[in-house]
């Protein structure tokens, strides 16, 4: 059984409108399950194509106990292999990134082609087929720069919907011609469902994102309405107004999109402008880097987010684009990827300070940190049961839980047989 009777009653009777049960954010069963369910069934965005500028360049990635080497070929074109030796199953490449000529396996040298064909295996006898022993090719689909891999035998098929959507929004700035000014790793100790929900919000933002709030408007991601704020969220929706004129008339769409809970591959994105006459998501919302992105001849492009389903968020600025991907790590440990990129031609030092770029959101990721552990450790204790989502801020975190329990049912519900063509069958999982 793919679905223990304990989940399937638990996806079953989940309440709409509230949190998940605990045992969903702290069960090693369920993590299990999610692995299969959602990470080894949709498109999971782990990469950009500035990790592999150049041919030969490669990059590794681990989702449970797959890893994952991206590499690009001598062709230019990005591709994902298992990281897996075919001969004794020996793992190829051991670093997070590098560059490489050929890849060879280094316990007995088996030699592929960058684009996974095997090219030498020596003492294999004459009745050797080499070209039955390519490497494992792993689903791959570069969206403007940003890279996702699927693995499943079929992915789902509807990312072509999430392309034609995203496109006009992502590609004038210009990602592919973008370098990465700075990584960083933070591994939070709560579940990853937890990391996705805190970001689906902003409830928390004023009372615990002193620095990101520069920056934001207060009232752009879901507000109550009262008569102590009404004049301020009058102003900022005739804002909202006046600059999406603005950026239409540049061919910089900015209207909502929101397909979080009625795609299988789920989306939003959204323009939106900054404040006090904001430019980018920093200290004192100017630019970070002098540098701008794309063909941008103006800095005050507002702030264009762009989440996906189930582990990924990004904001693209005039200046720089940060990108945020999400694996977990187990049922209580998430790993959140955070990469801060500027056009390749930007001079450090000169054009931008790493310092200024990352303030921001080295501030917000430890601040998220320590609330998603808080919650974490809530969902473990004995009191804890299912709270009520705020109708006014917490509608997508509704949305992405809504999401998960149907991908659960949906995987719970497809017969073992047909799990490798359920991507294809299957663009919408609401039924």
């Amino acid at each position: 059984m793919k679905v223990s009777a304990d989940v399937r009653a638990m996806i079953e009777r989940r309440k709409k409108g509230y949190t998940l049960e605990a045992p969903f954010y702290t069960s090693e069963e369920i993590h299990a399950l999610d692995m299969k369910a959602i990470f080894g069934q949709h498109w999971i965005q782990v990469a950009v194509e500035p990790d592999v500028p150049e041919p030969g360049d490669y990059t590794t990635i681990d989702i449970g106990d797959d890893s994952i080497l991206i590499v690009r070929d001598d062709d230019m074109q990005i591709r994902a292999f298992h990281n897996v030796c075919r001969h004794r199953g020996a793992r190829l490449c051991n670093q997070e990134k590098g560059s490489l000529g050929n890849i060879v396996c280094p316990y007995h040298s088996w030699t592929y082609s960058l684009n996974g064909d095997l090219m030498f295996a020596e003492h294999m006898g004459d009745q050797f087929d080499r070209c039955k022993h390519s490497l494992k090719k792993v689903h791959l689909e570069n969206l403007a720069g940003l890279i996702f891999i699927c693995l499943a035998d079929v992915p789902p098929a509807d990312f072509a919907v999430l392309r034609e959507a995203m496109e006009p929004y992502l590609l004038p700035h210009g990602l592919k011609d973008c370098k990465i000014a700075a990584s960083v790793d933070l591994v939070e100790k709560g579940n990853w469902k937890l990391t996705m929900e805190n970001n689906r919000e902003c409830y928390h933002c004023v009372a615990n994102h002193p620095e990101l709030t520069i920056s934001l408007y207060e009232y752009g991601f879901g507000y109550q309405r009262s008569p102590a704020n009404e004049e301020g969220m009058a102003a900022f929706e005739r804002t909202v107004v006046e600059r999406a004129k603005q950026w239409d008339a540049m061919n910089l769409p900015s209207a909502e999109i929101e397909r979080l809970s009625d795609l299988v591959s789920g989306f939003r994105t959204q323009r939106l402008p900054l404040d006090r006459d904001g430019e980018s998501q920093t200290l004192d919302a100017k630019v970070a880097c002098r540098k701008l992105l794309g063909g941008f001849e103006r800095a005050d492009l507002g702030g264009l987010s762009f989440w996906t389903q189930p582990n990924s968020w990004h904001h693209f600025m005039s200046d720089h684009i940060v990108t945020f991907s999400v694996i977990p790590l187990s049922a209580g440990e998430t790993l959140v990827r955070t990469k801060w990129l500027v056009h390749k031609d930007a001079r450090e030092g000169i054009d931008y300070d790493v310092d200024n770029l990352t303030a921001v959101w080295r501030a917000t990721n430890e601040q998220d940190r320590t609330l998603v552990e808080y919650s974490q450790l809530g969902a473990a204790s004995s009191a804890y049961q299912p709270g009520p989502y705020s109708p006014y801020t917490e509608g997508l975190v509704e949305k992405f839980c809504e999401w998960y329990i149907g991908r659960l049912d949906s995987y719970a519900n497809t017969p073992d047989e047909q799990l490798a063509s359920h991507g294809e069958k299957i663009v919408s999982f609401m039924r």
